[in-house]
């Protein structure tokens, strides 16, 4: 099987700001870490250096005046009226080459879907895009461009049936509000309840619209799901769905915020039950496209997306990190040694109230989504 990865070294020039969560030395970490395992050369897998999106495939999804604010705040200075679009201090800041930035995380998704529909690669993982809370004309939660819905309609032109399932702990909001209506596209979407979390959606009873009613799934899960009560609700919701659709291919953001460690989430998952999920993607999809998403715990980002690629070139890594990642390692003051968690069980109360969350969000799925695919 050949697998494709997508990365570029540009996105060392962009900075958030020192005081924002999502820092872009994970990306260059993930890599090297993927390098001292090995995988960046693995027979089967090709690397490709992308270059940024043009214009006119950001237009086929973005309003045009935004891309012009965006534009203009590539300068490292707000534009006027930048608030109306979601640009500010606080989550999406305006700072020196947002534009660029923003470009290039387009294209990176848009080579992984040319890639994968081409037939050139069977799997393709863009583990700096996922940027999923991005609307038509308004940046969101760290988001500017929305690759994922760029990389879905990039498909749906050559004619693919398209199936997104999400596994960052965040509601894949973005993504679901661009095909709500849209029976050509079925979005899944697992991560923490939105009356604890932002973007305060994604409740089961967002379904769709129209002809799109049951194309939309949300399966919302109680603070503190661990890996134990988080893969058998998976288990229930996703692989049955993706057998009544049938996807052509199946587009993945694997944000890993939903990590036990991470600072803004609240979820609990470890590195080997996220990456159980991952294999469980990959066995179910005739194609994949994988994207990155969430994780704001450095460490988390760099061994699960090393797991990830592992997973998808069906490579067995051993738990130790390599030697050859010490001195990012200590730089980085990894507290983990090895690409795997400790066990670390929820206190009984905590683990039965997720589970009971997690069970009642599954029979509602199960009661309104699944007879409408004749599940």
């Amino acid at each position: 099987m050949n697998t494709a990865l997508v990365h570029s070294d540009a996105y060392e020039r962009f900075d958030y700001g020192r005081e924002h969560p999502l820092r872009m030395e994970r990306l260059g970490l993930t890599w090297r870490l993927m390098e001292a395992y090995g995988l960046t050369k693995l027979p089967s897998a090709t690397v490709h250096a992308h270059e940024p999106a043009t214009e006119r495939a950001m237009a086929v999804y973005h309003a045009t005046e935004y891309l012009d604010v965006l534009k203009s705040a590539n300068t490292g200075v707000a534009p006027p009226h930048a608030e109306r679009y979601g640009l500010g201090p606080g989550d999406n800041p305006v700072f020196p080459g947002l534009w660029d930035a923003a470009r290039l995380c387009a294209g990176g998704s848009l080579l992984a879907a040319e890639l994968v529909a081409s037939g050139k690669a069977a799997r393709a993982f863009h583990f700096a895009g996922g940027l999923h809370h991005a609307l038509p004309a308004r940046a969101s939660g760290f988001c500017y461009v929305n690759d994922a819905v760029l990389a879905i309609l990039s498909l749906k032109s050559r004619g693919l049936r398209v199936l997104y399932v999400d596994i960052d702990a965040h509601h894949g909001d973005g993504v679901q509000h661009a095909f709500y209506g849209d029976p050509g596209v079925m979005t899944i979407s697992t991560h923490e309840r939105g009356d604890c979390l932002f973007p305060g959606t994604g409740f089961v009873e967002e379904t769709g619209a129209g002809d799109g009613v049951g194309y939309s799934v949300n399966l919302p899960l109680e603070p503190y799901t661990d890996s134990a009560v988080y893969l058998p609700a998976f288990e229930r919701v996703v692989p049955p769905l993706i057998g009544a659709f049938r996807p052509d291919v199946v587009v993945a953001q694997l944000g890993i915020d939903s990590h036990r460690t991470d600072p803004l989430t609240h979820l609990a998952l470890d590195v080997q039950g996220f990456a159980r999920a991952v294999r469980r993607i990959a066995e179910l999809s005739p194609k994949l496209v994988c994207l990155g998403g969430g994780g704001y715990d450095l460490q988390n980002v760099a061994r699960a997306w090393t797991a990830a690629w592992a997973v998808l070139n069906g490579v067995e890594l051993a738990a130790e990190l390599p030697a050859a990642f010490g001195e990012d390692a200590r730089r980085f003051e990894f507290e983990a040694k090895t690409l795997w968690d400790p066990p670390e069980p929820l206190p009984e109360p905590r683990r039965l109230r997720a589970q009971e969350y997690a069970q009642r969000q599954v029979d509602a799925i199960r009661r309104t989504i699944f007879p409408i695919h004749r599940l």
